[in-house]
């Protein structure tokens, strides 16, 4: 479901992030989750991107169905 695929790209961002931080990892680990924090997705990016989705009546990106949703909820 595209509200489930949102929440868990937000929350995989969120670990990302922790791991970034996390001083007890080795510095590898960090740099991995640096590296990969430089490409994903914010909060907003996918709020904004379930947002032109559900509003994209006229456009041909949901042929798939939608991906992402504006509903994000922990």
């Amino acid at each position: 479901m595209p509200d489930e695929r949102s929440r868990a790209v937000v929350q995989t961002r969120e670990f990302l992030v922790e791991l970034s931080r996390d001083n007890s990892l080795p510095d590898r680990v960090r740099r991995d989750a640096k590296f990969l924090l430089r490409h994903f997705p914010t909060r907003d990016d996918v709020v904004m991107a379930g947002l032109i989705e559900e509003h994209s009546d006229t456009l041909p990106i949901g042929v798939l169905g939608p991906v992402f949703s504006p509903a994000i909820t922990k």
